[in-house]
């Protein structure tokens, strides 16, 4: 299993002005001065009032979010907030008439899930649960194409389940059966897109994937590469849509493969996924380019070049990060295919750029918004002269503009969330400890404004997974609000955390109960002697893994915790195995579950051990526990058994509360307000 491939930086500036290098001008159109009226609203009430920030002002949706801007550079697609319902839509910006937005696609029951221009004048875009402006991918569904100016919609490929939509009524009688899925949009005028038939067996779980070309006016479609190996499952496209590697899985086992010049598929390496995966494709240019992005002597990952000779990767890596994992995207002008740079993850987002032009182009961009992280999207933005820029700091959630190099001018375009005043939150910090046992853990710190008299009261909060990176430097919804009521939250990234080398990874291996609640009972200890947090004032919280860490934390280290705050959380490590209607695949459920957490047969004991629900009778803090019905990745059994093994126990002080219509998380804002309401008062019971 891969593992996942992050400048501290503070300021904030207004919006109510657009900056040109070297010059600074108004602003004009109606989404701006709606964006900065809302954000004076804002600033205004709080400063009135004193209090923090309402709860709805963290975990509402985003005023818009996820811009794209299209070949020509003349129109933003971006995802907004519908005013018609409670669900995301789909808009256009037109920027070269006057900022004109034009609403262009939206569902009456379900959010706007990926998107993204098939030409200057199509759009593609498919449906799913949008929580807050995070995707959840496994939701997407169906696929539909509207003009730019909103009209000509039409449906592409059908749903498993109907649909409601606003404006035009869909055409499906031409549209491909639900067992196809868009893959993704080739950089060219072809007008079309890349779309993938999935087969699956009798459990449900894919098995290969074919794919084809699909013309999203005629509908035509023109299958891809017939001849692959079997029981692919993974490809990857140049920038204009040709198969350059695949990857196939059966059982445990994944292979990676290669196109030739000749148009064969050449083996390159077999691996284990869970133990000894192969290298990870990362971008071609469709020529001689090929990235991948592998394993090094020192234990990270790093963008390596393989050799179009032998196909295997170069000895000397492309680029290597100390201390991190690469995770990245390639940048490629489309009408040469030369790779014009890398944006990536170290501790925070950030690029290099190989093409002169950018590197100016970027500077500029720095220079008018210092203090910040600029990302630059560049879409034929050498041809058009434009940019799309996000920016944002750990104070300051994204906001948006375009930059006209020949005009040296950068033009805001909105904020994700505009409500926010960014000299009221709180700065991050990032460090690495050491754990007890030697382990470098990296630890992220949000601190509270203001000076303390003292030692502050703490939330030591988990991330899920496990197995990912659950920290980027950068504005956050959870540990702002937290932060916002005085707390100093604590996020380790314990062991078995991804992106941040081998070692840190593989000592998490079957440490799901033991050498990862130890990372964060480490990690307290580092911020209580540092003189930030009163030890007798800790509470501990997390989702999904963190809800399960919350409650073995609260049972291994009694004392340590003065409460607990569990959601969506997993409580016996036996039920990952044998609910059968857990969304775990049953690869994930024979192969990667005995390796990560522990063999059913082999590791009982420790299992048991290791489970809250087999251990409730230990656990004597009080307790909030939530969980979503509808939950597939954690099934309700794991709280509503809980909770019954907890009465039977006779546990005094627990909080119990379960939501109709929610998943693994919380996607409704009536659920996340009723939600971290009781959480803030369940905290100041026990902390303050």
């Amino acid at each position: 299993m891969n593992q996942s491939r992050g400048r501290r930086l503070a300021a904030w500036a207004g919006l109510s002005a657009c900056v040109a290098i070297g010059a600074t001008a108004l602003i004009n159109g109606a989404a701006h001065a709606q964006t900065a009226a809302t954000a004076a609203a804002a600033t205004s009430a709080t400063s009135a009032t004193g209090a923090p920030p309402p709860i709805a002002d963290f975990f509402r949706d985003p005023m818009m979010r996820r811009p794209k801007i299209s070949p020509d550079g003349r129109a933003i697609a971006l995802v907004v907030s519908s005013a018609q319902h409670d669900r995301s839509a789909l808009a256009v910006i037109e920027l070269d008439q006057g900022g004109r937005v034009t609403q262009v696609a939206s569902f009456t029951d379900s959010d706007i899930a990926h998107f993204d221009w098939v030409g200057s004048n199509r759009l593609v875009f498919t449906s799913g649960k949008d929580q807050a402006g995070k995707r959840s991918d496994y939701n997407a569904a169906g696929l539909w194409t509207v003009k730019r100016d909103g009209s000509e919609r039409r449906q592409l490929i059908m749903t498993r389940y109907a649909q409601g939509q606003t404006g035009e009524t869909r055409v499906i009688s031409r549209a491909l059966p639900y067992e196809w899925q868009f893959q993704g949009v080739p950089d060219d005028d072809t007008g079309e897109v890349i779309v993938g038939y999935g087969r699956y067996d009798a459990r449900g779980d894919l098995t290969s994937v074919q794919l084809a070309r699909l013309n999203v006016e005629t509908q035509q479609r023109r299958m891809l590469d017939t001849k692959s190996p079997d029981n692919a499952i993974l490809w990857d496209l140049d920038p204009v849509g040709e198969p350059w590697a695949l990857r196939t899985y059966v059982e445990n086992r994944e292979a990676l493969y290669f196109k030739t010049s000749d148009g064969a598929w050449t083996l390159a390496q077999e691996g284990n996924y869970v133990t000894s995966p192969t290298v990870m494709p990362l971008a071609s240019d469709g020529r001689d380019l090929r990235l991948v992005v592998g394993s090094t002597p020192a234990g990270t990952d790093a963008l390596y070049r393989i050799d179009p000779k032998t196909l295997k990767k170069e000895a000397e890596p492309l680029v290597s990060l100390d201390g991190f994992d690469f995770d990245g995207e390639a940048v490629f002008d489309s009408e040469s295919r030369r790779l014009l740079g890398l944006h990536f993850v170290s501790d925070a987002p950030t690029t290099h750029w190989f093409d002169a032009t950018l590197k100016q182009m970027q500077a500029n961009v720095d220079g008018a918004l210092p203090g910040r992280i600029n990302t630059l999207q560049c879409r034929r933005c050498l041809k058009t002269g434009r940019v799309l820029v996000t920016s944002m700091s750990d104070t300051q959630p994204e906001e948006y503009y375009v930059y006209d190099h020949a005009a040296k001018k950068l033009s805001a375009i909105g904020a994700a969330r505009p409500w926010i005043r960014a000299a009221g939150m709180a700065h991050v910090e990032q460090t690495r400890i050491k754990a007890r046992d030697g382990l470098e853990i990296p630890v992220t710190v949000t601190m509270p404004q203001g000076k303390a008299d003292g030692p502050r009261p703490a939330v030591v909060l988990v991330h899920g997974g496990p197995f990912v990176r659950g920290t980027t430097w950068g504005w956050e919804a959870e540990p702002q609000f937290l932060a916002s009521r005085g707390y100093v939250v604590i996020e380790p990234e314990f062991r078995g955390s991804y992106g941040y080398g081998n070692k840190l990874f593989r000592a998490g291996m079957k440490q799901w109960g033991e050498g990862m609640i130890d990372d964060l009972s480490d990690a307290l200890a580092w911020a209580v002697k540092q003189g930030w947090v009163d030890a007798k004032r800790v509470c501990i919280a997390g989702a999904s893994y963190g809800g399960y860490a919350t409650l073995m934390g609260l049972i291994k280290d009694p004392g340590q915790y003065r409460c607990g705050v569990s959601w969506a959380g997993v409580t016996d490590l036996d039920y990952l195995f044998s609910l059968d209607w857990s969304d775990e695949s049953e690869a994930g459920r024979r192969y990667g579950l005995p390796a990560l957490v522990g063999d059913r047969v082999k590791d009982a004991e420790m299992l048991r051990r290791t489970s809250p629900l087999r251990r409730a009778a230990d656990l004597k803090a009080p307790v909030l526990i939530a969980h979503g019905y509808d939950d597939r990745r954690v099934p309700i059994d794991h709280a509503s058994d809980f909770r019954r093994a907890l009465d039977k126990a006779g546990h005094k002080d627990l909080e119990y509360v379960t939501y109709e219509g929610e998943g693994h998380g919380w996607r409704k804002l009536s659920t996340e307000v009723d939600f971290y309401g009781r959480m803030e008062r369940f905290l100041a019971k026990h902390l303050q």
